[in-house]
């Protein structure tokens, strides 16, 4: 049999959940999930190897209208996976208004064949399930259309057999070993961010931003320095906290999930600084690596 590989690009307003699919189609913590919405950054690749096939997933930052700099380099990442797709699923969610201007105007042109699916339907009726196929039927005509929850893992496997079943022929995009297009040091710093969006509120998340400065690999021991980020001398002190006690907080939970990913014990620092309006400064972004 041929070898097949293929590049699935997953698309979709913030909140559909686009990160949780991705994650329980790749089997591995790639994308950081939170309840806020704008989670992902940037493009990430979760890559599935098989003898016969290799699927290269690419989970996008949810569909925006940009007001920084930084939104806007968001949504390159999002038409640059669209172009190089060979599949698209597009996820929408239950709850999702019928607001699909954005979406649909960044599938314009796009000739790759299309599956939208319904997410999060444990927390949903027949009816409403039923009206929303209908609804994406007639607005899209997809090739497919799944009701899916990718919390409670149902009817990931169909979207999986619907993925490998549109795979074109071609040799492997990346080594068979490969797991991610991403290093080390951006798995850590997105465990921070996560971790910065969990336990704070209001805009110090969308503010923040977390830089690997040092990443010092042992045969036991990781140890990783980090810069947080923010805009302005007020947000650093509420990262911070009273007597360090947020920062503390966000530092032991990042630890932990670093050393359950990495395996090995993790020895954390982690400093604050303040670069006003990094948003929106071009060069930031760059140095940031933001396109």
């Amino acid at each position: 049999m041929a070898h097949r590989a293929g590049f699935v690009s997953i698309i979709g307003k913030p909140n559909a959940g686009k990160s949780t699919l991705m994650n329980a189609l790749v089997g591995e913590k790639m994308s950081i999930i939170t309840p806020k919405a704008q989670t992902t950054r940037h493009r990430i690749l979760g890559i599935v190897n098989e003898e016969d096939y290799q699927i290269v997933f690419s989970d996008t930052p949810g569909i925006i209208k940009p007001h920084y700099a930084l939104h806007e380099s968001m949504m390159h990442q999002v038409d640059g996976s669209i172009v190089d797709a060979d599949l698209i699923l597009l996820v929408t969610d239950i709850y999702e208004e019928y607001d699909e201007a954005d979406v649909l105007k960044k599938l314009e042109g796009s000739t790759a064949p299309l599956a939208v699916l319904i997410n999060k339907v444990d927390q949903s009726d027949e009816e409403t399930v039923k009206a929303k196929v209908a609804f994406w039927e007639e607005k899209l005509n997809p090739k497919a259309i799944f009701a899916i929850s990718a919390l409670k893992d149902y009817n990931v496997l169909a979207v999986m057999n619907f993925v490998i079943e549109h795979l074109p022929e071609h040799p492997a995009y990346y080594e068979k070993d490969a797991l991610t297009d991403r290093n080390d040091r951006f798995f850590a710093s997105e465990m921070i961010r996560a971790q910065v969006f969990k336990q704070y509120k209001k805009e110090i998340p969308y503010s923040t931003e977390v830089i690997i400065t040092a990443f010092v690999e042992g045969e036991k021991l990781h140890r990783i320095s980090a810069e947080i980020i923010v805009e302005r001398d007020s947000q650093k002190n509420i990262i911070i906290g009273k007597d360090g006690g947020m920062l503390k907080i966000v530092g032991t939970y990042a630890r932990r999930d670093m050393e359950e990913f990495f395996q090995k014990k993790i020895f954390l620092e982690m400093f604050v600084k303040v670069i006003p309006d990094w948003r929106s400064k071009k060069n930031y972004l760059k140095k940031f690596g933001y396109e």
